[in-house]
């Protein structure tokens, strides 16, 4: 029976790089004085975890290196050897390359070999506690087994042993034999295997019985037969006799052992290695007269390498998992399809509204039943798309890090409302514009810590990263506490650069200037800043979300950034207003309330009617009559209706002739469908199929702040 294993690949992907990106988390945040022992006990699961899976799948290249990764974790959490920086960066930059070889699995491009030589050497280098000129072991082939000497053995000789290995496979395995020879494939990748007795077909004892010889530990034996066998079935232990042979019952490859009385020595080769971002140092390579030359294996790919079934991952993990992963195409299709269940209920209330309700009570309770039940169920489907923004979030403490130690500057990094939910797409596209704010608050903001104590600043510097909800909005803070944004200076590199920067404009107006395209304050070119590109794109970015950047500074004492999305495609509580013969929809929300005003509270500029005084403050107004164009509207502000809405807490009014009611509406994209609009955030479909359109709030209460400064 021959069974497509591509298709288990999947668990495995997504549980390594869970489990990668935990690594990561741990080891960035870890305290290298007094290392949390939960933490390292952490950290060495999850490479334990991957060590396994890997070999299980026949990914040799991610065992391989995280073969070596668990070994020196396994020291450290032991209390054998103290962790230090210089372990956390390779198991760092570990951490990349799996990262790397992860990506080349899943079909997204071949990952280079020569990263990984050089990591193995790394860690293998601070495994034997040298990090000079030691030599350590190198893949002799692409897919041959791992030679790494023992940390807590001192020989520099090279042996292999002989095992004898029990186990009984669980029975979905034994059911199947292309499953038992995977696994002896697999074993066969570590050194060589002889089937001493297997069970026969009417045979009560399904007990295997293996003689296995491999320079491996039994551990890592034990790792591969640990997803295949029963729970406490495992039994391996040291055999004599010579490595076994034979085509007919030997798995893999055999190599002649190097005898210790003859006094055959491992001799080291420094061999050269390609040096990749973070990755320096050198590999070693191990050959002897005695290790005759193996041929390499091919390279094993998605399409033909070993694997095991989903739930041997899902035994492995202690039980079954509670979630499912569905693609992101469906949930899509399953919102569009509620939208319009939003859609069409509304259209039944709005065909009822005639309806005698003693003649048709029943019916009536129906549409109002089925209108309580579309709102639980859009709200469910909704969460479904919903992400903490965590995902984003948890790869910072990483970039600030390995950012600092470049720049030699000592910052510390704070998340708040990492909790926070928004939608996967928006998730997907705010890691770039991101990773800008955060560099370029690293790069031009922190001082180093020198200069912070001349200023009289403490000398580590902070980053804040923050998300909330405000108003139906996420809004997205980075902040930081170094030397603010210089005025004089940007003014002066923007009238370098041609830009129109009278001294005239506002602090506000200035420090928008910094996202124009080319524009860098930076003396010289690096790596991290100087070409002008960087606030450029956050631009771009956040405004094809159809949201905005705002800026804030202080000199000397500090900058913050405030992004603000409002939502592209959701289920929203709206207001509807009708101005002359057009609807709109005005998000929920920001309203604040509405109010017909007397001719005692309106106040002109310039003969012009322009604000109304509300419990003792001016309020700008905006005329949507007159903002969109709109014939045959009510003129007369006391015969109108005022809405007042609030937004970041700056109050504006909008004057339309009268209020119609206050439902859900299904927001559809705009330049999804047709283009940006100034002043329109999207549209929808009303009960009577009539299109409306969703008022841009946030553009509007802007426009109303611009008109009062001008007003004051």
């Amino acid at each position: 029976m021959s069974i497509d294993m591509s298709q288990f690949y999947q668990v495995f992907f997504d549980e390594a790089a869970e489990h990668l990106g935990q690594i990561e988390n741990l080891l960035v945040s870890i305290d290298l004085r007094h290392p949390d022992e939960e933490e390292l006990n952490a950290v060495f699961r999850a490479a334990h975890s991957i060590k396994g899976s890997a070999a299980t799948f026949g990914f040799s290249d991610m065992a391989d290196i995280t073969h070596v990764m668990e070994s020196l974790l396994d020291e450290v959490r032991k209390g054998a050897r103290p962790l230090t920086a210089d372990m956390v960066d390779a198991c760092l930059a570990a951490g990349d390359i799996l990262n790397a070889q992860l990506a080349g699995h899943r079909g997204e491009g071949a990952a280079d070999p020569a990263p990984a030589v050089a990591i193995i050497a790394r860690l293998a280098l601070l495994l034997k506690g040298d990090d000079s000129s030691a030599p350590v072991a190198e893949r002799p082939a692409a897919s041959t087994p791992l030679v790494t000497p023992a940390a807590s053995s001192s020989a520099s000789v090279l042996q292999a042993g002989v095992f004898d290995v029990r186990f009984v496979p669980e029975p979905h395995v034994a059911s199947q034999p292309e499953l038992l020879d995977n696994m002896l494939d697999e074993l066969g990748r570590l050194g060589g295997v002889e089937i001493v007795s297997r069970p026969a077909v009417d045979s009560d004892d399904p007990q295997w019985w293996l003689k296995i010889t491999s320079m491996m530990p039994a551990g890592t034996l034990r790792d591969v037969l640990d997803f295949m066998a029963e729970p406490g079935s495992v039994d391996i232990s040291p055999a004599g006799g010579e490595p076994p042979a034979g085509e007919d019952t030997a798995y893999g490859f055999f190599a002649p052992l190097p005898d210790p009385a003859a006094g055959t020595v491992v001799e080291a080769a420094r061999d050269t290695v390609v040096e990749d971002e973070g990755v320096e140092g050198e590999a070693y390579g191990f050959f002897t007269d005695s290790l005759p030359p193996v041929e390499p294996r091919a390279a094993v790919s998605p399409e033909v390498a070993p694997t095991a079934p989903a739930d041997v991952l899902m035994s492995a993990k202690g039980g079954a998992d509670t979630s499912i992963r569905v693609g992101v195409e469906k949930v899509d299709l399953m919102i569009n399809l509620v939208g319009e269940l939003v859609i069409t209920q509304a259209m039944l209330m709005a065909s009822a509204e005639g309806i005698d309700p003693l003649l048709h009570e029943r019916l009536l309770a129906g549409i109002n039943q089925l209108q309580r039940n579309t709102r639980d169920l859009q709200e469910t489907v909704m969460s479904v798309r919903m992400l903490p923004i965590s995902t984003v979030f948890s790869r910072f403490p990483r970039v600030v890090r390995d950012l600092s130690r470049k720049l030699g500057k000592q910052v510390e990094l704070k998340l708040l409302g990492e909790h926070t939910e928004l939608d996967k797409g928006l998730v997907e596209r705010l890691a770039d514009p991101l990773t800008h704010l955060v560099r370029n608050s690293l790069d031009h903001g922190i001082e180093t810590p020198e200069k912070r104590r001349v200023a009289g600043k403490l000398e580590t510097g902070t980053i804040t990263l923050s998300a909330s909800h405000q108003s139906g909005n996420i809004v997205i803070e980075v902040g930081d506490d170094g030397a603010g944004l210089d005025r004089a200076r940007i003014l002066a590199k923007a009238r370098e650069n041609g830009l129109q920067a009278p001294d005239s404009l506002s602090d506000d107006e200035v420090w928008m200037l910094i996202f124009e395209a080319g524009f860098s304050t930076a003396e010289v070119v690096t790596e991290v800043s100087g070409r002008g590109v960087g606030m450029d794109v956050v631009r771009r970015n956040i405004s094809a979300m159809g949201g905005r950047v705002d800026v804030q500074s202080i000199y000397g004492v500090g900058t913050r950034f405030t992004v603000r999305l409002p939502l592209t495609l959701a289920i929203v509580d709206g207001m509807s207003v009708r101005v002359g013969g057009e609807t709109y929809i005005l998000p929920l929300g920001h309203v604040a309330e509405s109010l017909q005003v007397t001719a005692d509270m309106i106040h002109s500029l310039s003969g012009v009617p322009r604000l109304i005084r509300l419990r003792g403050r001016y309020v700008p107004v905006i005329e949507l009559y007159r903002e969109f164009g709109v014939v045959d509207s009510c003129v007369d502000w006391t015969r109108g209706i005022m809405v007042v809405i609030d937004v970041d807490g700056s109050q504006a009014a909008l004057f339309v002739d009268e209020l119609i009611g206050q439902h859900q509406v299904v927001i559809k994209s705009l330049e999804a469908n047709f283009r940006r609009i100034k002043g329109f955030s999207g549209a929808t479909i009303l009960g009577d199929g009539r299109v409306a359109m969703i008022l841009d709030l946030p553009a509007l209460a802007s426009r109303a702040r611009r008109l009062q400064s001008v007003a004051a």
